[in-house]
Order: structure tokens, then C-alpha cells, then sequence
């Protein structure tokens, strides 16, 4: 059977019609997940007449068992913790800065590359709506939404083409709105809604990110 989506153009366009309440509004704001979420997010920005950033998030795993999250650090100098892992490790404070030292490095680095000289944009106060080209476990998701909760935007629409419905409906629960295309009740990876699904480079999302800053 043949993917729905052609690439992820056609997925942000189809994502993009079921946001056209959100058109052209000046309190909204359009923040992809990197690399694959930002085409997609570029795509729904411009039909919808939006401003477009990124916005990092990086896992902080536990040394050795990086499986298990300490908690995330994401862009904007947030940091959201998972106090339950913490309190179960007996050397988990040292770990935590040792691993947050490093990633935050990581981030840095990542941000001044897609984003350059450019500042990020000012979510206080804003709609945002957070896209990624599709989520399994919802994991980075989540730890966006809970950054962006401490960046006290107004309201935090998750936006995705395809995910599997038990994680959209988790989502539903944290975001203030939840946007899918598909729920599929049979779902193994993302990428087998996608005909085309090949992996986005650091300069594709440098391009549209600079595409995205230019006066509309």
C-alpha cells in the first residue's frame, strides 16, 4: 500500500489545513524539532503566514543507562528534571550536572549552527505551535511541551502528521491542543507513512531556517 505522505512538504501542507484558524495571527509562532520536524515546520509557516524557529531539546541520560532521563534541557537555557529518577540514584546530582554541562555544550553548538547570529524569537505571552514530522514514543514531545511550559508562552498546540493514538492521546493530556493527521491504530515507525523519508541535514535546516527570517 502506497505511504500517505509523499515527503514531509505534503505532510506540513496537509497539517497546515487543519491549523488555518491560526493564520496570519500575530500571537502565533511556529517552532520545528530538529532535523525532521523543520521541513515540515517551514512548510506549515509559510502557507499559515507564521514566523518560524527551532527549537532543540536534548535528553540528559543517565551515565551508562542513557536510556533512563535524568530529565531534558532545551533552548532557552530550560531545564525540566525527573525528580523520581533523581531520587532513586544515590549519585544522581553529580551525574546530572556532569551530563548537563556536556549537553548543554551540544545545544549551544546545535542552535548556533541552524540559527546563526540570529536571536531566537520571544515566546512569552505567544501561541506556540510545535511541529515534528511524526512521534512513536512522544518522548521528545513531551520534554518540548514541558519546557515550553516554563517559558510561559500562552498556549502549546502540538502539531504532527502521523503518531500512533495511545501517544497523541498521553499528549492531548500535557499540550493545551493536539494536531494529527493520521492516527493509524497499526504503526511501527514513522517513516512508513512517508514515501519519501530521507534524513534531513544540518545545512537543509540551516537554509530554511534563513528562508523562514526573510521579510514575508
Amino acid at each position: 500500500m502506497e505511504a500517505p505522505f509523499a515527503n514531509r512538504e505534503e505532510a506540513g501542507l496537509r497539517l497546515a489545513e487543519a491549523l488555518e484558524e491560526y493564520a496570519g495571527r500575530d500571537d502565533v509562532i511556529v517552532l520545528g524539532l530538529p532535523r525532521g520536524g523543520v521541513p515540515v515546520a517551514f512548510v506549515l509557516a509559510q502557507r499559515l503566514r507564521l514566523p518560524l524557529d527551532v527549537f532543540l531539546v536534548r535528553k540528559l541520560g543517565v551515565p551508562g543507562f542513557e536510556e533512563l532521563a535524568l530529565g531534558a534541557i532545551a533552548s532557552g537555557g530550560v531545564r525540566v528534571l525527573n525528580e523520581e529518577v533523581l531520587a532513586s540514584l544515590p549519585s544522581a546530582a553529580a551525574s546530572l550536572e556532569s551530563v548537563a554541562t556536556r549537553e548543554t555544550v551540544e545545544l549551544k553548538r546545535r542552535e548556533h549552527l541552524y540559527r546563526g547570529q540570529r536571536p531566537p524569537l520571544v515566546l512569552w505571552g505567544r501561541s506556540v505551535i510545535v511541529v515534528d514530522d511524526g512521534i512513536a514514543t512522544g518522548s521528545s514531545m513531551r520534554a518540548a511541551i514541558a519546557a515550553l511550559r516554563k517559558s510561559e508562552c500562552a498556549r502549546i498546540v502540538v502539531a504532527v502528521p502521523v503518531g500512533p493514538p495511545d501517544t497523541c492521546g498521553e499528549l492531548r493530556k500535557e499540550a493545551d491542543e493536539m494536531i494529527s493527521v493520521l492516527e493509524p491504530e497499526s504503526f511501527c515507525a514513522v517513516g512508513e507513512f512517508y514515501q519519501d523519508f530521507s534524513q534531513v541535514t544540518d545545512d537543509e535546516v540551516r537554509y530554511l531556517l534563513a528562508q523562514a527570517a526573510r521579510p514575508m
